[in-house]
């Protein structure tokens, strides 16, 4: 099913859909870009998928129509293989909460964090503060 209408609140990073049957649904752009539909992200076959990490985040930095069937999603991070098709689109829309929570568990079994790298803080030296 094709969407009516596809907005990007580049403000919030949410892609939101609208359909016919009256369906709305806005997707996170860190979910999209984990959830690429792209070799990068898929592998070539069952097992072979690549756990995304540091993708907190991510932005979409514009979309592209690919013709009558799909976009073209440009994440900020320079990720732009993946073409997601209605039918995907529409996967991702009704299973999003599923496919989350996978997502978080795998995350957590691999040990691995949702903020990118470099973005992590660390303290060092803590001492307790004295009254003056």
């Amino acid at each position: 099913m094709q969407p009516t209408d596809i907005r990007l609140h580049k403000r919030t990073a949410i892609l939101e859909l609208k359909y016919a049957d009256g369906g709305i649904y806005t997707l996170p752009a860190e979910f999209l870009r984990v959830y690429s539909p792209s070799a990068e992200v898929r592998g070539h076959g069952q097992g072979q998928e690549v756990l995304q990490v540091g993708k907190r985040n991510v932005k979409i930095a514009r979309i592209e129509p690919i013709g009558n069937y799909a976009i073209r999603l440009h994440f900020d991070d320079d990720h732009n293989t993946g073409i997601y098709s209605w039918e995907y689109l529409r996967e991702l829309s009704l299973d999003q909460q599923k496919l989350w929570d996978q997502y978080l568990q795998r995350m957590q079994a691999a040990g691995e964090r949702r903020e990118p790298r470099d973005a992590a803080v660390q303290v060092v030296n803590i001492m307790p503060l004295k009254p003056y």
